[in-house]
C-alpha cells in the first residue's frame, strides 16, 4: 500500500488510523528483528490515536511516519550514536514533527544510524549494525540508513531522513526505495547536526515518488511558515509537480572522479533511452572540476575545524569500528599529517583524501575565502547548467550496496551525491534495476579513474551484488524541488511501463 492509497482509505473511513497504527507497529518490529533499523519505539504514537481526529483535514491523516534518530522529538534523546549525548532528552519536537501531527501523522518509531551522522553506513555503539533489506551481508547505507533499510523491509511507509552528503540519497539507492533532498532551506533545520559550507536537508523517503510529493506538499504549509520564519513561504506547486512538457535533460555516466560501477552506468544509460523514447530531449552534460572541487571545497568544508568538534564528542567513548578509519587521522598532530601527505603524495591519486588533511583551515580569512569559493563555484555551475540550456539532470548514486566495514574507507566515493549539498541543489534518488550477473562479470574488469588504493576499494565493496538494487538520481536547480520530483516520478513511471 502507498501513501496517497492509503490517506484516501483513512479519510474514507473503510480504514481507521487504529488499525493502520497496530499493522505497522507489528511489521515494524518484525523488520527491526531481521535488520536491527530501529532505536526505539514512539509510545506517544498510542496517546495520539485519541487526538488525531482533530486533524482529520491534514493531508497526511492517520498515516504512521517514521523519524531518524537525530531529528529532535520531545522527551527522547538525539544520541547522533555517540554515548555523550545519551541522558539530554529534546524539550521540544522539531517544527518539521510538530508540522507532521498538524497534518495528521503519526511517528510511531525512530530510526538508525551512523556514529555521529558523517559516515555513509549505519552503524554505532549504542543501537549496533543495520542491514540491508535485499541482502543481511551488505549495509543499508548512511546515514538515514535505518529509514532506508525499515522502508525497503515494508516496516513503513513514509519516513524523515537527513541528507549532508548523501545520507538520505545512498540509502535509498542501497535499499531499493525513493529519497528526496531538497533545495537547502527550502524545509525547516531539525536537527543538532549543521554545517554552513556544505549544507544538510531533512527530506522523505518512501517507496514511491508520489508519496515523497505528498510529504513536500503537507509539509511546506502555512503552519511551518509561522514556526520557522526562516524558511521561505513557498507552497507545494502542484501544477509543476503534474506538468507533462517534454523536458531537456543533462546526463552523465562518470563525475570523472569516482568511476561508477557497472550497474550505476548501465542504469543510466536504460532511464537516457526510455526518456528518449518518450519524447524528452538529451543533451550530455559534465561537473566542473570536480578533481580540484572534491578536496579543496567539500572535504575541507567537512573539516572545516580540523576535525575538532567530532573528536570532543567522541573523546572518553567508544568509536564504532565503521568510522574508525575516519577519525584515527584526525588525531594526528599537523605535523605528522603532513609528513604523510607528502609521502603518499607519488604513489596515489593526485586528490585523495589523505592529503586534504593538510588542508585545515587555520585562519577566519581563510574561512572567508573558502566561503567565497563555494559561491562561486555555484555561480559558475549555474551559469554552465544554463549553458546547456538543461532543465534537469540525470546522473548516477552509488551503488549497489556495500560490503561491511568499506563505507569510512571510501569517502571518495560520495562524490556523485556530497556535490549537491554543496551546490545547494534538489536531488533525489529513484531504484529502476537490479545488479545482473553481466555487471558482476563486468566488474571483474573494474580499473577506476586512478587505477588506486580507492578505485580497487570501491571494486571490493559492491563486489557480490547480484540481485541487488539499482538507482538513478534525478537532480535541478534550486527552489525547483517540484520539477526535480516530477522528472523523478517520468523515470519511475518509464520504468515501471517498461518492466510489464
Amino acid at each position: 500500500i502507498l501513501a496517497l492509497n492509503l490517506t484516501q482509505q483513512l479519510k474514507e473511513g473503510s480504514l481507521t488510523p487504529e488499525d493502520v497504527l497496530y499493522s505497522y507497529m507489528e511489521k515494524t518490529l518484525a523488520v527491526n528483528k531481521k535488520l536491527n533499523c530501529c532505536t526505539e519505539i514512539l509510545l506517544e504514537s498510542l496517546d495520539q490515536l485519541t487526538t488525531v481526529g482533530s486533524n482529520k483535514d491534514g493531508l497526511l491523516y492517520g498515516v504512521p511516519v517514521s523519524i531518524k534518530e537525530n531529528i529532535t522529538f520531545k522527551n527522547h534523546d538525539c544520541s547522533c550514536g555517540v554515548v555523550i549525548n545519551l541522558d539530554q532528552p529534546a524539550e521540544k519536537d522539531s517544527v518539521l514533527v510538530q508540522v507532521l501531527k498538524k497534518q495528521g501523522a503519526i511517528p510511531f518509531v525512530r530510526t538508525n544510524l551512523p556514529q555521529a551522522l558523517l559516515n555513509y553506513d549505519c552503524s554505532n555503539p549504542i543501537y549496533g549494525q543495520t542491514v540491508n533489506p535485499h541482502n543481511p551481508q551488505k549495509t543499508s547505507g548512511g546515514s538515514s540508513g535505518g529509514e532506508g533499510a525499515l522502508i525497503g523491509g515494508g516496516g513503513s511507509l513514509l519516513g524523515i531522513g537527513t541528507d549532508i552528503g548523501g545520507s538520505i540519497r545512498i540509502p535509498a539507492s542501497f535499499c531499493g526505495i525513493c529519497g528526496f533532498k531538497p533545495t537547502a532551506g527550502r524545509l525547516s533545520h531539525c536537527f543538532i547536526f549543521r554545517m554552513k559550507l556544505v549544507p544538510s536537508s531533512p527530506g522523505p523517503m518512501a517507496r514511491d515518488v508520489d508519496s515523497l510529493a505528498l510529504c513536500m506538499q503537507a509539509l511546506l504549509c502555512d503552519h511551518m511558515f509561522s514556526l520557522d520564519p526562516t524558511v521561505p513561504p513557498l507552497p507545494f506547486n502542484m501544477e509543476i509537480y503534474r506538468s507533462s512538457r517534454p523536458l531537456r535533460i543533462g546526463y552523465l555516466e562518470s563525475d570523472g572522479y569516482t568511476h561508477p560501477s557497472p550497474s550505476m552506468a548501465r542504469g543510466v544509460r536504460e532511464v537516457k533511452a526510455l526518456l528518449e523514447q518518450a519524447g524528452h530531449t538529451l543533451v550530455p552534460y559534465c561537473p566542473l572540476k570536480m578533481d580540484q572541487i572534491f578536496p579543496e571545497l567539500l572535504i575541507k568544508g567537512f573539516l572545516a575545524d580540523g576535525a575538532t568538534t567530532l573528536l570532543q564528542k567522541l573523546e572518553g567513548g567508544p568509536v564504532d569500528p565503521c568510522l574508525e578509519p575516519q577519525v584515527f587521522p584526525c588525531g594526528f598532530p599537523k605535523w605528522l599529517k603532513k609528513t604523510i601527505s607528502f609521502l603518499l603524495k607519488p604513489v596515489v591519486s593526485p586528490w585523495n583524501c589523505i592529503q586534504t588533511f593538510c588542508f585545515i583551515l587555520r585562519s577566519v580569512p581563510e574561512l572567508w575565502k573558502q566561503h567565497a569559493a563555494v559561491e562561486d563555484y555555484i555561480q559558475e555551475t549555474i551559469a554552465h547548467w544554463r549553458s546547456c540550456n538543461i532543465d534537469v539532470l540525470l546522473c548516477p548514486v552509488i551503488g549497489p550496496a556495500y560490503n561491511f566495514l568499506y563505507c569510512g574507507k571510501l569517502s571518495t566515493a560520495v562524490s556523485y551525491t556530497i556535490l549537491y549539498n554543496l551546490l545547494t541543489f534538489p536531488a533525489g534518488v529513484v531504484t529502476v534495476s537490479t545488479v545482473t550477473t553481466k555487471d558482476e562479470e563486468e566488474l571483474k574488469h573494474y580499473k577506476g579513474c586512478y587505477q588506486d588504493m580507492w578505485d580497487k576499494l570501491f571494486k571490493e565493496a559492491v563486489s557480490g551484488g547480484e540481485g541487488l538494487p539499482v538507482a538513478v538520481q534525478c537532480v535541478a536547480l534550486p527552489w525547483q524541488d517540484e520539477l526535480c520530483l516530477r522528472f523523478m516520478k517520468e523515470v519511475e513511471q518509464l520504468v515501471k511501463e517498461s518492466k510489464k
